[in-house]
């Protein structure tokens, strides 16, 4: 008896073993849909080119804060350059013999010796010293706010927008100081200080990192970088503090009902008024840095062994307005300064935040 096909299967097939359903060869729903997510995700991963990923990175507030940031500092300085420096020979020039007396025969003078390249000495300089400045100090700021911030609530209180700010000032003055010691020496090197007996005209002037490298081989090594650094923290710490809570006060008393900022004029003007208030309360700190970051330099009338020898020697020879020498035309700076400052980082920031709201709608 012929045996069929069917049966001689069935006939191998132990009493244990069963025959697999036609369900059973089908994926579950979880794992359909594990696999969808993952072919999704490749398949996006895959669709983001370059140029999206960097807006998504440029996007992030602390990125986006330190590129504005730089771009801010940058703009500000460049404006208010010639007022810089003036303001500088002001502060390093002794009692006797005072080369730079007004605001507008300084600024002929310096003209008419250094043509408008004297507008610009050491604004190089500064600018590559600004830059990182800046975005550190705007990008850090962004962090201590963070850390500061009360659970629950979306801004600091006035105490700790002035600590977010202050620590935001150390941590940028730190990082780029060399830079700005190197600037003030650029700035006053090829002035006609009668002290320094130099005319201001046909003298070699040194690159940054020429100067750096000097100071580091003849005057110290690299606290000769650093020299002047603890009264500049001790005035950078309140000034940065006193700007960003003035001005994110400011700027909530005039922005509109309704309105989530103030619109460009309003943002200027906050700006300003920040910028005057913060530099009116700690500009004797300023005056002590430049000192300081000058001191071994002969000829300039002064030298000084800490900061309280020099706090009393300005008062002594100087009287109480030596404590205070050039800060006319540093408000005259200053109101620009941070009005283009702040205007420009905002702009740049709101600009950069949009991108990965952009990058979505795509």
């Amino acid at each position: 008896m012929a045996v069929s096909k069917e049966a001689e299967e069935s006939s191998l097939m132990s009493k244990d073993d069963k025959p697999i359903s036609q369900s059973a060869l089908q994926p579950s729903p979880i794992a359909a849909a594990s696999a969808t997510s993952i072919s999704s995700m490749t398949s996006a991963t895959t669709n983001q080119g370059p140029l999206v990923l960097a807006r998504q990175y440029a996007s992030k507030p602390t990125v986006a804060a330190f590129i504005a940031g730089g771009i801010a500092g940058a703009v500000s300085r460049t404006v208010v350059s010639p007022l810089e420096r003036l303001k500088i020979l002001y502060q390093v020039q002794g009692s006797g013999g005072a080369s730079y007396t007004g605001i507008g025969t300084s600024l002929l003078k310096m003209w008419k010796e250094e043509g408008w390249r004297g507008f610009m000495r050491g604004n190089g300089t500064n600018c590559v010293r600004i830059v990182p400045y800046s975005a550190v100090q705007f990008s850090s700021y962004t962090v201590y706010k963070r850390m500061f911030m009360e659970v629950g609530k979306t801004e600091l209180d006035t105490v700790r927008r002035l600590c977010a700010g202050g620590m935001a000032g150390v941590t940028s003055v730190v990082a780029t100081y060399p830079l700005d010691i190197c600037r003030t020496r650029l700035s006053i090197h090829t002035a006609s200080l009668e002290a320094l007996g130099k005319t201001g005209a046909h003298l070699k002037v040194p690159g940054m990192w020429e100067t750096m490298l000097h100071m580091y081989r003849h005057e110290g090594g690299l606290l000769a970088l650093y020299r002047g650094l603890i009264p500049t923290l001790a005035g950078v710490a309140p000034y940065v503090g006193l700007n960003f809570a003035c001005y994110e006060q400011i700027r909530e008393w005039m922005t509109p009902e309704g309105e989530k900022s103030p619109g460009p004029l309003r943002r200027l003007a906050c700006g300003a008024m920040s910028g005057a208030i913060a530099q009116t309360f700690t500009y004797p700190f300023d005056l002590l840095r430049r000192r300081f970051q000058v001191n071994t330099m002969s000829g300039l009338g002064f030298q000084y062994n800490s900061i309280w020898h020099a706090i009393t020697s300005i008062v002594k020879q100087e009287g109480l307005r030596g404590m205070y020498k050039g800060i006319l035309p540093n408000l005259l700076k200053v109101a620009p300064s941070m009005a283009s400052s702040w205007f420009s980082y905002e702009l740049v920031k709101d600009f950069l935040v949009a991108l990965d709201s952009e990058s979505a709608d795509r």
